[in-house]
């Protein structure tokens, strides 16, 4: 099941003007804050009538401006799941669950109580009020209520978005389940490069209200044009598995024809998983660096040079593991004669790793193994 979204909507002085389509699996919309992105989940929602445009999941519209058609929220058949649980506080966790379900027999057979409980491990929870619960098990409850509703689209707007990192950690896992398990698409609000990285299997970037790019995870953060996260932000991803777990602690990951040396990933060997690169933390040689202690060094050349309104500039590199990004000074640009076409490696400072099962680790920041 495909979602097609084309809106045009002038919001004061904010002007959206965006078209995309959102293919099975987990769709994410990421940008900066005053992107766009909360503006187009809520008019896919029907929270906001956009002043022209179509959405539409496969054949079935939702609202066309042309034909005049605009479905009310109550009619869009959505599990939409908030920043807060927004749980009714006065029933139990039983209760809101069941109180989901009831829409599901009016619109056709859902997931079953007993799967959706078993898939979010909230069984011990089911008689306990929300007051009772921590932040992480109240948006596990908010997940299964989605769910049981018998949507055929999942909304989740920065639903990680007001927990601490050990919570995010705990729900993680959680989305990897009803992204891999459930035939729902999902459309997720994110701006944290990290959710993305480990959850999404398509990315729309959003800049200025206008769609920049759409693509992998590994398109979008490593295409140095776009600037998904700003400067801090940008970062290559690589697709990646463990080949091996060392008697000294490292593991040993594949990315492309490449090796890279982790410590502390908790990961068995074949097990496929996402390294995020961040251009900060690459630095670039015209020689292969000698007698140093950085394990993790790429060979390759410049594809492409991107120079800042400041003194900075973004170095495209393409690898046997993949295009690393880079970012470094105009000055360096200048002396090392970086130019498309130049030799160059690339030392890898730190990694951010993201587990793509069901099950696994939560993202993780990994220093570099000297």
């Amino acid at each position: 099941m495909t979602l097609s979204v084309s809106l045009t909507h002038r919001l004061g002085q904010f002007d959206l003007d965006v078209s995309f389509e959102a293919p099975a699996g987990l769709t994410v919309l990421f940008g900066q804050s005053g992107s766009g992105k909360t503006t187009v989940i809520n008019a896919v929602a029907g929270l906001l009538k956009a002043q022209a445009g179509r959405i539409a999941l496969d054949d079935w519209v939702l609202e066309d401006s042309a034909q005049r058609l605009w479905l009310p929220p109550h009619r869009r058949k959505l599990g939409y799941i908030f920043q807060e649980s927004r749980l009714f506080p006065h029933f139990t966790v039983r209760q809101n669950l069941r109180y989901a379900s009831w829409f599901a027999r009016r619109d056709g057979p859902g997931e079953s109580l007993s799967r959706v409980v078993e898939m979010l491990g909230i069984g011990h929870l089911l008689d306990r009020r929300p007051a009772l619960l921590s932040g992480g098990e109240k948006q596990r409850v908010a997940i299964g209520r989605a769910l049981l509703a018998a949507p055929r689209l999942i909304l989740a707007d920065e639903p990680l978005a007001a927990l601490d990192e050990a919570r995010k950690a705990e729900i993680m896992p959680y989305f990897e389940r009803l992204r891999d398990e459930v035939a729902v698409p999902i459309l997720y609000v994110s701006h944290s490069p990290a959710e993305v990285v480990r959850l999404a299997t398509t990315v729309v970037a959003l800049q200025n209200g206008r769609v920049a790019r759409v693509g992998s995870p590994a398109e979008v953060f490593g295409d140095p044009t776009i600037a998904p996260a700003g400067v801090r932000g940008i970062g290559a991803v690589l697709e990646a598995r463990v080949v091996a777990r060392h008697a000294d602690g490292l593991s040993e990951l594949a990315a492309g024809a490449a090796r890279l040396f982790l410590a502390g990933v908790d990961l068995a060997p074949g097990k496929p998983l996402r390294v995020r690169i961040a251009a900060h933390d690459v630095m670039l040689s015209l020689q292969r660096p000698e007698g140093v202690s950085a394990l993790n060094i790429l060979s390759g050349h410049v594809e492409a040079v991107r120079l800042g309104d400041g003194p900075a500039a973004i170095i495209s590199v393409q690898t046997s593991a993949g295009r690393l990004l880079s970012h470094v000074t105009q000055r360096s640009v200048a002396a090392l004669g970086l130019k498309p076409g130049v030799a160059c490696h690339a030392i890898i400072k730190t990694l951010a790793i993201a587990s793509r099962g069901g099950n696994g680790t939560a993202t993780t920041q990994f220093q570099a193994m000297t």
